[in-house]
Formats: C-alpha cells, sequence, structure tokens
C-alpha cells in the first residue's frame, strides 16, 4: 500500500497527524488466522487497521466469545486502554482475512496524545462503539436463545466480510459464541427446517439478509 493510499484510508486525520503516524509507525502485511495479540502480552504497538478485518475475542480454557471487529480505519480500544495503563492485555486479536495493519508504538502515543485532539477523538469514537457492542454481547449472552444468538452472529460475519455464504465450520462458530459443537449443530439444523440458513457445500447461506 502506497503513502497516498494510507493517506486516503485515513483522511480522519489532518495531514501533520498523518505525517506523523507514518514516519513513528510501521506497515504489516498480515496473512489471515494471525494472531496478533494474546491476553498476558504487554501491548508495545497499536493496530490501525487500513484494509482487511481483525477480529477480537475473550477465552477461557478451551471456549472463546467473540467481543468486536476491528475494521478499516478503526483500531482495538482495549489495547489502547491496556496500554495507557501499562497493564497486560485481557483479550486476543486475530486477522480473520489478509489484512493491511498500520503498527503504531505506544512510545509514541503521548506525543500524539498531546499534540493532536484528533488522534484522542478516534479512541474516544471507538470506546463508545465498543461499549455498545460489549452490552449487545452481553444481552445476546444472558438473553437471546441460542438460535436467535447464532442467526444474529451469522448475520454480521456475512456484513463485515460482504460475503453469503459463509465459509465456516460448527467447531469455530461454536469457539465464537462460546459454547460446543454438538449445541451449534444442532441449532443449525433447526434454522435450516425453519428455512432461515441452507447449509450449501461451500459453506452456510443466510436467507434473510
Amino acid at each position: 500500500m502506497t503513502t497516498e493510499e494510507i493517506k486516503q484510508k485515513l483522511s480522519i486525520f489532518n495531514k501533520d497527524l498523518l505525517q506523523d503516524l507514518l514516519e513513528a509507525s510501521q506497515i504489516a502485511e498480515v496473512p489471515p488466522h494471525t494472531e496478533l495479540l494474546r491476553a498476558g502480552q504487554y501491548i508495545k504497538v497499536i493496530p490501525i487497521v487500513l484494509e482487511g478485518l481483525v477480529k477480537v475475542y475473550t477465552r477461557h480454557e478451551d471456549r472463546e466469545l467473540l467481543l468486536y471487529y476491528i475494521q478499516p480505519t478503526e483500531s482495538c480500544i482495549m489495547s489502547y486502554s491496556a496500554s495507557l495503563k501499562n497493564t497486560p492485555s485481557h483479550i486476543y486479536a486475530e486477522t480473520e482475512e489478509e489484512s493491511t495493519i498500520l503498527l503504531v508504538p505506544v512510545d509514541s502515543l503521548p506525543h500524539l496524545r498531546r499534540s493532536y485532539p484528533d488522534f484522542s477523538t478516534l479512541f474516544i469514537d471507538l470506546y463508545n462503539s465498543r461499549y455498545r457492542d460489549l452490552l449487545d454481547t452481553i444481552h445476546h449472552v444472558l438473553f437471546d436463545r441460542m438460535d436467535k444468538r447464532l442467526l444474529d452472529y451469522l448475520k454480521e460475519k456475512a456484513k463485515v466480510h460482504n460475503q453469503n455464504p459463509l465459509k465456516l465450520s460448527h467447531q469455530q462458530i461454536a469457539g465464537e459464541l462460546g459454547t460446543v459443537r454438538e449445541v451449534i449443530s444442532r441449532v443449525i439444523k433447526k434454522l435450516e427446517i425453519e428455512g432461515a440458513i441452507a447449509q450449501l457445500p461451500d459453506g452456510i447461506e443466510i436467507k434473510d439478509m
């Protein structure tokens, strides 16, 4: 990705901020399904996704729970928060597809925050958005039946990937929803009987998008 393409992607920032960001940061081309961060690690760089998709999730024993996605022009508010306090990460982050990511060193953050209010505004806006995402996740886990959770998950997955059908295994879905494969297989069958989805040789098709 060229410098001009990056500037177009991050046009929310003013010219001077962009220049400082590019001078301080590195650009990484990251293959799909690459772990970027794990719980317990200290934050050394803050990612800003330029192209691609990163999922952020938590894990307990052999189960995972999807928290939110980082899409182009977005960053990871939980990594940013941990870096401010110099505390270990509580989350995992992994690329969902091939991604181009701007890696901003934590050491450069004080200068960027002090010199450019727009930089802090990005994370304030992301904090508000992620807070809503986390509330939605808690609501789904506590109050929604698994069939609704699964269908909403599939629709969101199709939306962020711009893909339908989705190439997903039952085990992968179970991991991201914090349950077991047998439960997912049973609910997928129920949704298929109801006509909400169809299982195809190349994936799962959502009928009502």
